[in-house]
C-alpha cells in the first residue's frame, strides 16, 4: 500500500453518490484513485457511510479505502475517519468528536474558513466566529489546511489556524466528481492502518496542494438537483450502517 519506499499517498476527503451533492459512483472513485497513484482514499459522505462501505468492498488490493463521514455539527462541519457507525448531524462539535473517538476514529476539521460551506470561520459575527473556531479546534485532531475546492484566502487562513493551535495538517481534494480525485493529497512517510498510525504519520507529512477547476465544481448544483429527484436529500439523522455490513456495487 505504498510506493516501495515506505511512503503513502492519501486523499482524505472525497464524496460519492451516497452524498446528496455528488453523482460519483464508489467504484469509479476507487478506479480513479488507483490510476492517479493514490494508496489511501477516504470516502467522507454527508452523514452516512454506505458509499464508503461500497468503495471499500470494491477497492483493489493496492488501495486502502478509509470509511469516513462529513458531519454537520452545530459549530460547523467535522470529518470522522476510520468509522464503524455513522455519526448523526446536529450534535455539538464536542459531542461529535467524542462519538468519533469512541469508535477509535480521527477527527479532521475541513475547510474551516470557506464561506461557501458550513464553516465556523465564515461567520459574519466576529465574536461568534471566534468562539465557534475555538470549540472546533478543541474537538479536532487534524486541520484540513488545503481544500481543493476552497476559494480566496480560505486555505491560507486554515493553515495559519492549524499552526496557531499546533494541530497537524492535511491537503484533500474534497472531490465531488471523479475528475477531482487526487488533485490535492497528503504524502505520508509511513503506511497507516488505523487512526493512531495516521495521526503519527502526519508529523512528517508533505501536502500536495492542487485545485479543482471551477468548471468541474459547477457540476455540483446539477448533482444536487439529480439527487433530489432521486429522493437523496441531506439527512439530519444518520442511517444505520456498520463496517462489515455494506452492500456491493
Amino acid at each position: 500500500m505504498h510506493d516501495g519506499r515506505g511512503r503513502a499517498f492519501a486523499d482524505l476527503h472525497v464524496h460519492s453518490s451516497a452524498s446528496f451533492d455528488s453523482l460519483s459512483r464508489p467504484t469509479d472513485l476507487t478506479r480513479a484513485a488507483v490510476l492517479r497513484g493514490l494508496t489511501h482514499l477516504a470516502i467522507t459522505d454527508h452523514e452516512r457511510l454506505d458509499g464508503a462501505l461500497r468503495a471499500r468492498d470494491a477497492a483493489p488490493a493496492d488501495l486502502t479505502v478509509i470509511v469516513g463521514e462529513e458531519v454537520r455539527t452545530t459549530g460547523g462541519d467535522l470529518i470522522g475517519l476510520y468509522l464503524e457507525r455513522a455519526i448523526p448531524g446536529g450534535l455539538s462539535p464536542a459531542e461529535a468528536s467524542a462519538a468519533i473517538h469512541e469508535q477509535g476514529g480521527l477527527v479532521v476539521l475541513p475547510h474551516p474558513f470557506d464561506r461557501f460551506r458550513s464553516s465556523a470561520g465564515s461567520s459574519a459575527a466576529p465574536a461568534g466566529r471566534s468562539a465557534a473556531l475555538v470549540e472546533l479546534a478543541r474537538a479536532a485532531d487534524v486541520v484540513e489546511a488545503h481544500n481543493g475546492r476552497a476559494m480566496g484566502r480560505a486555505n491560507a487562513l486554515a493553515a495559519a489556524f492549524a499552526a496557531e493551535h499546533r494541530l497537524p495538517t492535511v491537503a484533500s481534494s474534497d472531490a465531488h466528481t471523479v475528475l477531482e480525485v487526487g488533485v490535492s493529497y497528503t504524502v505520508l512517510a509511513d503506511d497507516p492502518h488505523d487512526a493512531r498510525q495516521l495521526l503519527a504519520a502526519l508529523s512528517g507529512a508533505r501536502l500536495v496542494c492542487g485545485r479543482g477547476s471551477i468548471v468541474v465544481r459547477a457540476w455540483t448544483p446539477l448533482a444536487k438537483l439529480v439527487q433530489r429527484a432521486r429522493g437523496n436529500r441531506r439527512v439530519t439523522v444518520a442511517p444505520s450502517a456498520e463496517v462489515g455490513h455494506g452492500t456491493s456495487g
